[in-house]
């Protein structure tokens, strides 16, 4: 009896690797098996999706991966979109760049590499940019709505048995940057610019 080759014997390992991956992000502390078949089939998933137009980014040390669309080179034949642009709100947007700034100056000073935060916790960080208001009940159901969307978008994740309390996620420095953190207290000045023209607008 004809034995299979190594390529057959991994196929079923690479399917479940690049199906994760097309579902969303990889954490390695989420799924440590995926992860190791991750590692270890990492070029052939890369020689994959190369032909789909995506590009494998893959961060051992922090423990995450995820697919992303290659940006063509000049004169390269670009390809259809298979992963879309997400548009994000502006509270949704300004609460990514209030996490990402949490999690580098925990880095800076905590042993541990999680980042856990309550909800009371992230809606103080958000709340003092949002328009004043005598609805206390909406101001807070909008911060939840807010606070969701980065749970759905995989920033944060919500511990099991702790319902109020949230795990920043390290993927988040791959999206906020460490040159756009620099940035964010001018950023920050855009945002209060941009609430200021919303209350007047009003």
């Amino acid at each position: 009896m004809q034995q299979p080759n190594e390529a057959e014997t991994a196929a079923p390992e690479l399917s479940r690797v690049l199906i994760a991956l097309f579902q969303g992000v990889v954490h390695q502390d989420a799924k440590p098996e995926l992860w190791q078949s991750l590692l270890k089939l990492q070029a052939r998933v890369r020689d994959y999706v190369a032909v789909l137009g995506l590009e494998l980014v893959l961060d051992e040390a922090e423990g995450y991966a995820y697919l992303q669309q290659h940006e063509p080179a000049e004169g390269e034949a670009e390809l259809p979109r298979l992963i879309r642009r997400r548009q994000l709100s502006f509270p949704v947007s300004l609460l990514l760049a209030l996490l990402r700034k949490r999690l580098a100056e925990h880095d800076a000073s905590a042993g541990d590499t999680r980042l856990v935060l309550t909800r009371e916790q992230i809606v103080d960080l958000l709340r003092v940019f949002m328009p004043d208001t005598a609805n206390e009940a909406r101001l807070m159901e909008r911060l939840d709505s807010h606070i969701k969307r980065v749970e759905e978008l995989g920033f944060v994740r919500r511990l099991k048995n702790e319902e109020n309390s949230f795990e920043v996620r390290r993927i988040l420095k791959a999206f906020v940057d460490a040159q756009w953190l620099g940035e964010f207290e001018e950023r920050l000045a855009t945002y209060r610019q941009h609430l200021s023209e919303q209350e007047n607008d009003g």
